[in-house]
């Protein structure tokens, strides 16, 4: 029995919607990360992503003047998004950002559509999801790239202006992850459409979590197709399609709401029964039968690369830049809470997960804009992203405290706080993504032979054993070379190098160049050793992904510091908190690998290849974090990239924030002289600021110039120390305490 023979009766069949979604998508720089080579001449040389002329024009228009129109908090209170808002998206074209000039859509860049999202996601998550789902995975995306001419030109043009809002129908209550399982079923038969006899499919299904579906006006549906009758052919089970059915189709239920969270975006289910639909209404037509997983499964670039990730980013950035401000303005025991070492930490950390989230959304939407469909590093970008917005925002309602759980207007966190969750579980639980996705997905797409080897194994062909001999003599010697590798920069550290012209980038990119070689042996020992079981151990796969997914996130972080900063000295202690940070999270990740490795004699082999003896890995330095805290309440060029994406709104939270960090950076000498002032006269009693200003003013210690501005920056602190207050029926007080609806006033006077 030869030993493709011996194999094939191992390992475990690859189902049809399994073989399909390991063959989703391109290969990019994540390959090179698997083969233990990284490619820094390709990260290199990755266009620069920028606004075009058009672009810019509706960043400057539309975009800006859609954020003056959003009251979120508002929005939270009632139960529907504004009609004007609605109208609004639909006129400027927000629900066409992806969609071909030629069809009346913008045919905007990657890297536009995930600024534009993340922008509005930052003043509200309940406006963004309306504005991302359009522009992700659904018909518009689908028809483009599978639709007939004639569905493209009967739905496209009314896509781009809003006349039509699409919704995609995939999740069911009993398939979620396991998009296979659907039970929503098509059976070809002959009904009536448009007064004639045709052939089409009588569809039945029931679906949950449909964004946009409530409001929507044409339903993207993915179900399975059966054929008992043999209309189309001998093949009885057909397989998932796809369908666009119009919401006034006979049959078809749109309206019913879920409640995500409170946040006002619309989100709801679909159902029908027995519904008629010609084959026309199949995306691509007939032909598409049976191809709806794969059509599916190559489009989820968007949502995982662009949408979701965006969402993370607008997280972060907004919850950096509140929580640094006031960490600076807020003052206890007469100092910043910002000086307090334990807020340092935690506000380092911040700013370097931020760094790290932009740099991966401007290197996932630059790869994206080279025309390919990454599927792992969009998978990685979806995982990661999502949970650094989550790990940033929890730290900042952390800093924030009291002030971070009082909604209301002058909140800034409690919107994103809520709605993380939701891009959390989006396009596959996080979870699913970590553990499954990332390496599963990752080893076959990025092994050079792994796939020929797994499609011999399971060939009928008569030549099938003498092409997988061949094959296999070529991953033995892919593997030999592998172990080498390690061996060499595993113990000869002289032998990692670095092609970077920064002397403080090379010692990372040369760590880097370490920890990917050594990553290689690792995926070949495991594949060997567990095979088909592989897919089973989730803990173990996952860390391998986790490996992968760090040292892509080192190379962003690389080429956002060499290519993206507009000065290096200000962005190098950002820099070095990032890269360290996910160079660290790499060692660990492989540590952990191997501690935990069933088999003892491979992970002795793993340990001796590698030279990974212990769990010891080398941390971030306290002196590090003060200085990272230090700049991130400083106005240095870097905080403001880094939080680009927060974009004031005159007299939002956002404002009153701002408006009071820069007053005090300005005050800070004459606070100085207060300080000193008051340790040789004490004003007592203190009252107030207030009161101790005016008082060393009397006394001459302080110019009128100096009062002015000291009292203007207090009158601006103490707004944005404030949190809302409402009266006791829960109605907003302004910071004067009077009503912001006046029209209420009879219920406070009652109250």
């Amino acid at each position: 029995m030869s030993i493709r023979t011996r194999l094939k009766k191992v390992l475990p069949p690859i189902s049809v919607t399994e073989q399909e979604a390991l063959e989703a998508g391109d290969v990019w720089l994540e390959s090179s990360i698997y083969q233990g080579t990284p490619d820094m001449d390709a990260l290199r040389a990755v266009p620069k992503a920028k606004l075009s002329s058009d672009e810019q024009a509706f960043f400057d228009g539309p975009l800006t003047e859609l954020l003056t129109m959003i009251d979120d908090f508002e929005l939270h209170q009632g139960k529907h998004i504004p009609q004007d808002i609605l109208d609004f998206l639909a006129v400027n074209k927000f629900f066409a950002l992806i969609i071909p000039k030629k069809f009346g859509g913008l045919d905007f860049s990657a890297y536009a559509n995930s600024t534009i999202v993340a922008t509005i996601a930052v003043k509200s998550s309940a406006i963004a999801v309306t504005v991302m789902v359009p522009n992700s995975l659904g018909p518009g995306e689908l028809l483009m790239h599978y639709g007939t001419p004639e569905q493209q030109q009967q739905w496209l043009p009314s896509l781009s202006v809003g006349k039509d809002i699409p919704c995609f129908a995939l999740t069911s209550p009993e398939a979620g992850s396991d998009a296979g399982a659907i039970p929503d079923a098509g059976i070809v038969t002959t009904g009536q459409y448009q007064g004639k006899e045709v052939l089409g499919v009588s569809v039945s299904w029931d679906k949950r979590y449909i964004t946009l579906a409530p409001i929507a006006t044409v339903l993207g549906l993915a179900f399975k197709v059966f054929d008992p009758e043999n209309l189309l052919g001998d093949q009885v089970e057909l397989g998932i399609t796809c369908a666009l059915i119009p919401k006034s189709h006979p049959g078809v239920e749109l309206g019913n709401r879920h409640d995500p969270m409170g946040c006002r975006f619309y989100n709801g289910t679909t159902r029908g029964q027995d519904v008629f639909i010609p084959m026309d209404f199949i995306i691509g037509g007939q032909k598409n039968i049976g191809r709806g997983w794969q059509m599916l499964v190559s489009c989820l670039g968007a949502g995982r690369g662009i949408s979701l990730p965006a969402m993370g980013t607008a997280s972060a950035q907004n919850a950096l830049k509140s929580t640094a401000e006031y960490a600076f303005i807020r003052e206890q025991f007469g100092v910043p809470i910002g000086r307090f070492e334990g807020i340092q930490e935690k506000l380092a950390d911040m700013a370097g997960k931020t760094f790290i989230t932009e740099a991966m959304r401007v290197l996932t939407t630059e790869g994206l804009g080279l025309d390919i469909k990454p599927s792992v590093i969009t998978a990685m970008a979806k995982y990661h992203m999502t949970e650094l917005g989550r790990d940033v925002n929890n730290m900042a309602m952390d800093i924030q405290a009291g002030k971070a759980i009082q909604r209301g207007p002058q909140n800034t966190l409690a919107s994103s706080y809520l709605a993380q969750p939701i891009g959390i579980t989006v396009e596959g639980a996080n979870i699913l993504t970590r553990s499954l996705m990332i390496f599963g997905q990752g080893t076959m797409r990025c092994h050079p032979h792994l796939k020929d080897m797994v499609d011999l194994i399971h060939s009928q062909d008569a030549n099938a054993d003498k092409q997988f001999n061949a094959v296999l003599a070529k991953t033995v010697w892919f593997s030999v070379k592998n172990a080498c590798r390690s061996i060499a920069k595993s113990y000869l550290p002289f032998t990692r190098g670095a092609k970077t012209a920064l002397p403080e980038v090379a010692k990372y990119e040369q760590r880097l160049n370490a920890i990917s070689a050594k990553l290689a042996p690792l995926a070949d020992l495991s594949l060997l050793v567990l095979g088909g079981d592989l897919k089973k151990a989730e803990m173990l796969s996952a860390r391998l992904g986790d490996v992968m997914s760090y040292l892509y996130a080192s190379m962003a972080v690389i080429r956002f510091y060499e290519q993206k900063v507009s000065d290096r000295e200000d962005a190098k202690v950002f820099f070095n908190y990032a890269i360290q940070w996910t160079l660290s999270q790499a060692d660990q990740a492989l540590a952990d690998f191997i501690d935990n490795f069933p088999n003892t004699p491979a992970r002795v082999l793993m340990r001796a290849l590698t030279n990974t003896y212990s769990r010891s890995v080398k941390q971030i330095s306290d002196e590090l974090k003060r200085e990272l805290s230090t700049a991130s309440m400083n106005t240095g060029s870097t905080m403001k990239e880094l939080t680009h994406l927060v974009k004031i709104v005159k007299g939002d939270g956002n404002d009153i924030n701002y408006q009071a960090f820069v007053a005090k950076h300005k005050v800070m000498p004459h606070l100085k002289k207060v300080q000193k002032a008051l340790r040789a006269f004490p004003v007592v009693p203190y009252v107030s600021f207030e009161n101790a200003v005016n008082k060393l003013t009397e006394a001459g210690e302080l110019t009128l110039q100096e009062s002015t501005m000291l009292l203007d920056y207090d009158k601006k602190r103490k707004l944005a120390v404030r949190v809302d207050e409402f009266t006791f029926d829960l109605d907003l007080l302004d910071a004067n305490q009077r009503l912001v609806d006046p029209s209420k006033e009879s219920n406070a006077t009652a109250a």
